[in-house]
């Protein structure tokens, strides 16, 4: 059964990990860097643009730093993972945690192959950073689980899950 439900882990982490390259590698294939295609006015537009930081482009420049921190979070989440894979209970923080690691992979690819990352989905109406999928997928589960830590699990979940 743990066999299984690792296969299908990897798969998920492997289809996050291509969504983010494939949707990079159109936006890289089609656009010039810093071209503009509105898709929805202002509201959401699509642009090209290379990032050598992290988040709003703090510790740009500081590839090494960022990877390293990357391979620190997948430990964390692995061991973790690892611990609570086999319970039902933890199903929505282990969705949570492959989601993660495929949109961290999806970044950690570009930071380690191009130096950056490329981020194209921008809401220019509020003038919010520049994102990609990866972006999306590593935000959107942060969310869910700080939610789950604080609204389902209890102080006796928190010894299992770290």
């Amino acid at each position: 059964m743990k066999a299984k439900k690792y296969i299908i882990s990897l798969i998920i982490v492997a289809v996050i990990v291509l969504a983010d390259q494939i949707t990079k590698l159109l936006i890289v294939n089609n656009y010039n860097l810093k071209d503009e295609k509105q898709i929805i006015g202002d509201f959401l537009v699509l642009t090209y643009i290379r990032n050598s930081g992290a988040a709003w482009g703090s510790f740009a420049g500081k590839t090494a730093i960022l990877v390293i921190f990357s391979i620190i979070v997948f430990i964390f989440i692995f061991r973790s993972y690892i611990r609570i894979l086999e319970d039902p209970k933890y199903k929505p923080i282990r969705i949570c945690y492959l989601c993660v690691v495929g949109g961290a992979i999806g970044n950690m690819i570009d930071r380690i192959r191009l130096h950056y990352v490329i981020d194209f989905i921008y809401f220019k109406f509020i003038d919010f950073p520049v994102f990609n999928i990866a972006d999306i997928f590593v935000t959107l589960s942060v969310i869910v689980l700080v939610i789950l830590f604080i609204f389902k699990y209890k102080d006796e979940d928190y010894e299992i899950i770290f």
